[in-house]
């Protein structure tokens, strides 16, 4: 009897590893995945910004032209030949 119940416990301490490392591979995928997610959002981020960054280049560039050549009394034309 003593050696059926150790028999019994040795076979459930064994499940129970078994279980732990699924589990330890299961959690390994997850923080894996939500790693790839990051990198990939803050990819899309970084190129989301410059986009941003070079309209507002292009905006700030535009109105300069535009201020010039009103206080010059010039066309846009002229101004953004200067």
């Amino acid at each position: 009897m003593r050696k059926i119940v150790l028999a019994a416990v040795a076979t459930t301490a064994l499940s129970l590893a078994a279980c732990s490392e699924g589990t330890e591979e299961s959690a390994e995928a997850t923080v894996d995945s939500a790693a790839a997610d990051m990198e990939a959002n803050t990819d899309a981020m970084a190129a989301e910004g410059e986009e941003m960054a070079a309209e507002g280049e292009a905006a700030v560039e535009e109105a300069a032209v535009e201020t010039e050549a009103a206080v010059e009394g010039e066309s846009e034309a002229e101004a953004a030949a200067e």
